[in-house]
């Protein structure tokens, strides 16, 4: 699946006029053409054999191998998984300034690995651009863009030995926290980026949208507090919140912010390595996250430019500060006012409460809850005054006596008008 990038800016040209300029900073209308300019990149730079969430380590190095083929490109292994599998590392410039990026620590969070692949092939191949001459220029970048290659074999989270490998930052019990400590030791990075994917049920705020990016300078001590490592962050991650600001405005939170002495991120920080936390969550009609792998695209490579010229010294904290924190626990669809109907019984009011196994694809619905759900929050909520929910026979359980509405079964609900199944359908909800 492909996005159609916004005609408006697709227009737009970067505010920078060539390698020797400085870049402006995040906000305003310059803002929106440096976004303008990372989606246009996002868009022409596109890897197509990187069509969907799922891929293995094998698709992915097979997918960026022709750009890797840049002489400006340098290829390295730095590691094995447990299960004997390459973790490599690209590394491109040749500036003062070190920056570490890795993603899919996770290897069911492959959003930031997409955007990772598209970002390749603008380097190997964008060579009369002058973003990539001052990225070139000004900084020495170092990618891991597949941490956990045996996790993404089986898109699962954890490892082989399903061990977390971003719980594993002090004991390094893992090849793969193993391998990103040494990746980090060696490099000495200014700047980090930690790259994730975060919960689609994940919202702005206690009652805001469904949050499409999260943002976090992670915090260094269990005070939280602010040192010239973790401001430099924060006015990074507040560079990001701008940009992404004028084309979802609504949808960007702010990461728990507590710390966590298990975590890459905080002790990152801890070390001296200026780090933002970037999760991906979801945008509505956005099923494989092609949209969000062309927002990463632009805020990444906006970040980076802006850690290139020094311009995010100049962005506004307040950007990252007023961000709402994420709040969970949201169900996917809520049907809210209607009355239940079950074989041999008289329909009921009750609200249905509905989640997906894949709630970005939004496939498998199951039954969450059932019954008053008054002040439930969802990210789709359906009014169903005055209608019938009719679950189909494979939702019930057909048993001695009747018939049961089991939670956790799968859920293909008809809204129909009247209580009688040959009545008017209005709406489906769930099915395969």
């Amino acid at each position: 699946m492909r996005w159609s990038l916004p005609g408006a800016l697709i227009v737009a040209a970067s505010c920078s006029a060539g390698p020797g300029a400085t870049a402006p900073a995040a906000g305003g209308c310059c803002g929106q053409d440096v976004l303008a300019n990372g989606l246009r990149i996002a868009e022409r730079y596109h890897v197509p054999a990187i069509g969907s969430r799922r891929f293995t380590h094998a698709e992915y190095w097979s997918a960026v191998s022709p750009f890797l083929a840049s002489a400006d490109l340098r290829q390295e292994e730095a590691g094995r998984s447990m299960l004997g599998r390459e973790i490599r590392t690209i590394t491109f410039g040749t500036g003062p300034t070190r920056v570490l990026l890795w993603s899919q620590m996770h290897g069911d969070e492959s959003t930031a690995s997409m955007a990772l692949a598209d970002i390749f092939r603008f380097l190997a191949e964008g060579t009369d651009d002058p973003l990539r001459a001052r990225l070139h220029d000004r900084l020495t970048i170092v990618f891991v863009p597949m941490l956990n290659p045996d996790g993404a074999e089986l898109f699962q989270r954890e490892n082989a030995a399903g061990i977390d490998v971003n719980r594993d930052a002090r004991r390094l019990a893992t090849p793969e926290a193993r391998t990103l400590r040494a990746v980090r030791d060696r490099f000495q990075p200014d700047f980090g980026f930690n790259l994730h994917d975060q919960g689609a049920r994940t919202r702005v705020g206690a009652a805001g949208m469904q949050s499409a990016i999260a943002l976090l300078a992670p915090a260094y001590d269990s005070a939280r507090s602010y040192n010239d490592v973790r401001s430099r962050a924060r006015l990074v991650a507040g560079t990001v919140a701008a940009l992404l600001d004028h084309v979802i405005a609504g949808r960007v939170a702010k990461y728990d912010d507590t710390f966590n002495p298990r975590a890459f991120g905080d002790l990152m920080q801890q070390s001296g390595v200026s780090t933002v936390l970037i999760e991906s969550g979801a945008l509505p009609d956005d099923p494989g996250k092609q949209r969000l792998r062309a927002l990463n695209v632009a805020a990444i490579l906006g970040a980076l430019d802006a850690i290139g010229t020094g311009s995010y010294r100049s962005a506004d904290p307040a950007a990252y500060d007023r961000l709402p924190f994420n709040t969970s626990g949201a169900a996917d669809i809520l049907v809210m006012g209607g009355r239940l109907v079950l074989p041999g019984q008289p329909p009921l009011v009750a609200d249905v409460a509905v989640n997906y196994e894949d709630p970005v694809a939004h496939t498998g619905a199951r039954i969450r809850d059932v019954g008053d759900l008054a002040g439930a929050i969802a990210m789709d909520t359906v009014d169903a005054t005055g209608l019938y929910i009719h679950p189909d026979r494979a939702t019930l359980t057909a048993g001695s006596g009747g018939s049961w509405l089991r939670i956790g079964a799968r859920a293909t609900l008809d809204l129909r008008r009247g209580p009688d199944t040959a009545s008017d359908l209005v709406r489906r909800i769930g099915g395969s």
